[in-house]
Order: structure tokens, then C-alpha cells, then sequence
């Protein structure tokens, strides 16, 4: 009977690992699935990390089993050593095989937090595309100041170039990420914030805010779309033919809340427009009004 106990035990731990596997397996999950060089390392990092503490963990877990089966009121086999104190071989292990992990976890993190700074360009032969973003309540603005278009909700850019993101907010603190590329990075009003990165092959990629912002946050999403240097070209020459201007009176219109914004594009925007975003709140705030005007 406690052998079938024990088989049971057994089989539902191992079926649930199972269930587990093949829903990571069958079901995309961005983190783990890496489409460019920093999510690669992240994932790799994340991956290293969770296996070094696993060689604590598994042990402490199995152990817990043990004793309780071992040592049950039921189990008159079981030796009783109330004056057992003191076990070298046991001290060396719960204590110096965690000090040891923590030491190599040490030299990981440390290597990785400057390998993985989100304000250090990427290493590329090609010129970085230059993508402000901004976090509105609660849509996303993305200018493009090389290129002079803007966009909500939406933003494209080339596969295998260096994306350099300048994140701020005009809006309450945010969190841009893109889980398929790499880490979030937070968005402060002014602030700018910087994130470098890039996508392996052309594909579209969910993006978030990783915040908790108020009662829209749920639908504060866009869509991240990777494509040839081509496509790209294309893409911003559609847009700049479909005319609208971002400028201070559509901005300051945009700037209101809304809840689930539709991807929005502006075939032209107004000059140093995301630096008047983030030096409007060095000046003395204006009375019941929400613009940039006199911000120059």
C-alpha cells in the first residue's frame, strides 16, 4: 500500500513537469523564445540563474519528502538521536555549497548587469535607427526624428540595425518592453531613458507597458514590427505621403487620456518635439493647461 502511495506521488509530480513541458513547448511564450542578441543573452542569463539555484532548491525539496515519509509517528523503524548535534559533512553542505553558488552568481550578475546595460550601444556595422518613444495614458507615441513621422501604437523598424529607444513619459511612470527583444526599461516624466535593440529577422512582436498605470493599463499595448531595410523604406514613405502632423495642438490633444488608442500614423511632426516634452516639466507648471507652449 505505501508503495503504491509512493508510485502515485511520483507519477503526479512527474505528469505535472510533463504538462508543464509541453506547454512551454507548444505555446509562445517571448521570453523564452528570443528574437534578437539581448533577449538571447537575457534568456541565457535567466536560464543559468534558475539551474545554479535548482542545485539548492531540488535537494531541499527531495529532503522535506524524505524526512516527512522517514520520519512519520507511523514509522517505529526510524532511529531517535535527541542529543545528535553536530555533523561536519552536513554543516560543510548547507552551508558551503550555498555560499559557493552565491559566489558564482555574484560574478554572473556583476558581469552581465555591464554587458546588458540598456544605455550601452550595440556592436553593428550598420548606422542605429534613432526611435523616440513617449507613455501617454495610455497609448504609446513613437517619434522618428531621422525619418520625420510619428506613430501610436505602432512602431517599425529594420531587422539586424541597432534600435536606439529614448524612452520618456507625460503621463504617470511607465515601463516600456518589448519581451520578445529585451528588457523593460522604466518611462519617467522628465526623463530620458535609453534602450538599445535589435531583432534577428523580420517579424511582429507584442509590446507592453510593465507598469501598473490606472484604469487603461490593461490595453496599453502595441504592436513591434521588424522587416527588411526595403520594407522599412517603404513603410515610411506610405506614411509620409498619408500626411497628418504631430504638433503641439495634436499632441496636446493626444496627451488626453484615452483607453485602447487604434494604431495612429503622422506623415510629418513638429522639430525637437520630444525635447519639449521632457523640458516642459523643468519650467513652473501652467494653470489648467496641458501643452508645450513656450517650451523651446
Amino acid at each position: 500500500m505505501k508503495t503504491i502511495k509512493s508510485l502515485l506521488i511520483a507519477a503526479v509530480i512527474i505528469g505535472v513537469l510533463a504538462l508543464l513541458g509541453v506547454y512551454i513547448a507548444n505555446n509562445n511564450i517571448p521570453v523564452l523564445q528570443p528574437q534578437g542578441l539581448i533577449a538571447s543573452k537575457e534568456k541565457h542569463l535567466i536560464v543559468t540563474c534558475v539551474l545554479l539555484m535548482l542545485i539548492v532548491v531540488v535537494p531541499v525539496y527531495i529532503l522535506a519528502i524524505v524526512f516527512a515519509v522517514r520520519y512519520r509517528k507511523s514509522n517505529e523503524k526510524a532511529r531517535h538521536e535527541p542529543d545528535w548535534e553536530h555533523n561536519t559533512i552536513a554543516e560543510v553542505c548547507w552551508w558551503g555549497i550555498p555560499l559557493v553558488i552565491i559566489a558564482i552568481l555574484s560574478v554572473i550578475i556583476w558581469k552581465s548587469s555591464h554587458d546588458l546595460n540598456p544605455f550601452k550601444p550595440l556592436d553593428s556595422n550598420k548606422k542605429p535607427l534613432v526611435v523616440q518613444v513617449v507613455a501617454l495614458e495610455w497609448k504609446w507615441l513613437f517619434l522618428y526624428p531621422e525619418q520625420g513621422i510619428a506613430t501610436v501604437n505602432w512602431v517599425q523598424f529594420p531587422a539586424d540595425t541597432p534600435i536606439n529607444f529614448q524612452i520618456t513619459a507625460d503621463a504617470p511612470m511607465n515601463s516600456f518592453w518589448i519581451p520578445a527583444l529585451g528588457g523593460q526599461i522604466y518611462a519617467m516624466p522628465g526623463m530620458r531613458a535609453k534602450l538599445h535593440l535589435i531583432a534577428d529577422k523580420p517579424g511582429e512582436y507584442r509590446g507592453v507597458s510593465a507598469n501598473m498605470s490606472g484604469t487603461g493599463f490593461a490595453g496599453m499595448t502595441f504592436t513591434a514590427k521588424s522587416c527588411t531595410e526595403q520594407d522599412f523604406d517603404h513603410w515610411v514613405q506610405t506614411v509620409q505621403s498619408q500626411g497628418g502632423v504631430m504638433d503641439e495642438e495634436t499632441y496636446t490633444h493626444l496627451l488626453e487620456p484615452s483607453q485602447y488608442h487604434s494604431v495612429t500614423t503622422y506623415g510629418s511632426m513638429e522639430n525637437d518635439l520630444f525635447k519639449k516634452i521632457i523640458m516642459k516639466y523643468m519650467e513652473p507648471p501652467k494653470k489648467g493647461k496641458k501643452s508645450l507652449e513656450g517650451v523651446r
